[in-house]
């Protein structure tokens, strides 16, 4: 496969898949195109293949040359990617490539996500399968769906073909960080069915924009503040001044990304712009003086409009108590590895359709009853306010293996290759790997990948020299297995 906008970076076949992979639009739910992408591969490596009904695809592969009758190993990746993009991009992620480029250090798409999580594994993938003069055991391939919004493709495929007990699992963010545990987690929403009716009075555009973002599992440490919160904040300090009937609110497109931005209309009653403006430059300071938000903003202007079909101050009023009522980023601590964050939960967004309003968040632990228990604490919640609370997509926790010869192998080809021990690290974020574990008994398995920059962004960026250092390790790892 070769390159076009990459054409000239190394490795050059597994640039070659990824820029392809680029071109096929697959973000989360919109997976079909890329996974009859990765059949036709298949079929024209003439590989046995596996496509489900949800478009995961396993592709199986025999031994090379010396390598036959050896244990299988599992390679597994997600082929969905988060769509997220600049205000400004032209991108229409459902049937559009992305405008991936590179600048000689990172591969980047201009103005939007990259998908380098996770389809710099599907390009691994690829260019492994195609080229039988790399030495490796039989593989056992498996590319899952929509990983990004709940993990329902690894939560629904059926492995039952697969002999392998070893995975390398290729959604690792960090190079030379071979991750062997994570947080379970599942997707909760309240929704609160409101009432609209003509309200008279000053429209008021109110807007949080310019926080960092990021991915609500990785970052969640980084004390980067929640747009969906901050507004929350907002709303309540204006209305401890005056009455507000909220017209509408939007913030946020992904349940698993911290929210960046959020925009509210209200018509108010009894309150000058001026004063409002001095509520959002105080709160605008204390954001950027108690967040790693350098850069926050937080607005108020005109609607050149005089009134609107609102809701009730008593609905708006149950909307911002549950905004600022609802817990939010980091709950609990690992007790046993303090930097690790144990429980945590991410207001991804808040959004009026019609005549309900709708939270949704992102819940994780590595403790299942804390889990558990952070689900019936918005359960509750809701009901306070006589809103509906709903669940789904609810994934294990992926468990410490004690005993691992595939880490051991691992860490132990890293320390050959690069003359330093690989950090081995449980983390916060959700892999598949739990799921996974629960198909196949006694899997041992360890994630790892390419460096890779805020990704769930339009920041995206992976490192060209850091692919092509993490190719070479797959290689020789596959070569002493």
């Amino acid at each position: 496969m070769k390159a076009e906008r990459l054409a000239g970076l190394e490795p050059a076949a597994v640039f070659g898949y990824f820029e392809k992979l680029c071109s096929i639009p697959h973000g989360s739910g919109n997976t079909k195109m890329i996974s009859d992408y990765l059949v036709s591969f298949a079929k024209e490596h003439d590989l046995k293949y596996i496509q489900d009904d949800l478009n995961n695809v396993l592709i199986f592969q025999d031994g090379t040359a010396g390598y036959e009758d050896h244990e299988p190993v599992i390679l597994q990746g997600h082929m969905d990617m988060v769509c997220d993009k600049d205000a400004d991009s032209p991108i229409d992620f459902a049937v559009d490539g992305l405008d991936v480029t590179h600048d000689d250090t990172y591969v980047f798409a201009n103005g939007t996500t990259l998908g380098g999580d996770d389809g710099i594994a599907v390009a691994y993938c690829l260019a492994l399968l195609a080229d039988r003069s790399i030495p490796h055991p039989p593989l056992e391939i498996v590319i899952t769906v929509d990983e990004e919004t709940g993990m329902y493709g690894a939560n629904g495929v059926d492995l039952s073909s697969f002999r392998g007990k070893r995975m390398i699992n290729i959604d690792s963010e960090d190079e030379g960080v071979f991750t062997v545990s994570c947080a379970g987690g599942a997707r909760a929403s309240i929704t609160l069915p409101v009432s609209r009716h003509a309200v008279y009075g000053p429209c008021i555009k109110l807007t949080v924009d310019g926080l960092v973002g990021g991915h609500s599992g990785v970052e969640i440490d980084k004390n980067r503040a929640n747009a969906n919160k901050v507004m929350g904040m907002f709303l309540d300090e204006i209305k401890k001044r005056m009455p507000l009937c909220l017209t509408a609110i939007a913030g946020g497109s992904k349940d698993n990304a911290i929210t960046r931005s959020c925009t509210a209309s209200v018509v108010a009653m009894g309150m000058e712009l001026e004063q409002i403006n001095d509520i959002a430059a105080e709160l605008q300071a204390k954001i950027r003086s108690e967040y790693a938000e350098p850069d926050a903003i937080v607005t108020a202007d005109n609607i050149d409009a005089l009134g609107g079909n609102a809701l009730s101050t008593q609905d708006t009023d149950k909307i911002i108590g549950l905004l600022c009522a609802a817990p939010n980023a980091i709950q609990a601590m690992c007790a046993d590895m303090p930097e690790l964050v144990q429980t945590s939960l991410n207001m991804g967004i808040v959004k009026m359709d019609g005549d309900r309003f709708k939270m949704t968040f992102s819940v994780r632990s590595s403790v299942n009853q804390e889990k558990v228990d952070l689900l019936k604490k918005l359960e509750d919640l809701a009901a306070l306010y006589g809103a509906e609370f709903s669940s789904t997509g609810d994934y294990p926790a992926w468990e410490y293996k004690a005993d691992s010869d595939l880490r051991d192998t691992m860490v132990a080809e890293y320390e050959k290759m690069f003359g330093t021990k690989p950090q081995v690290v449980s983390i916060h974020a959700g892999l598949e790997c739990g799921l996974i574990g629960e198909k196949i008994e006694g899997l041992d398995a360890v994630s790892m990948g390419p460096q890779m920059h805020d990704i769930h962004t339009s920041r995206e960026r992976l490192e060209i020299e850091s692919t092509r250092r993490m190719w070479e390790f797959l290689l020789a790892t596959l070569k002493a297995l």
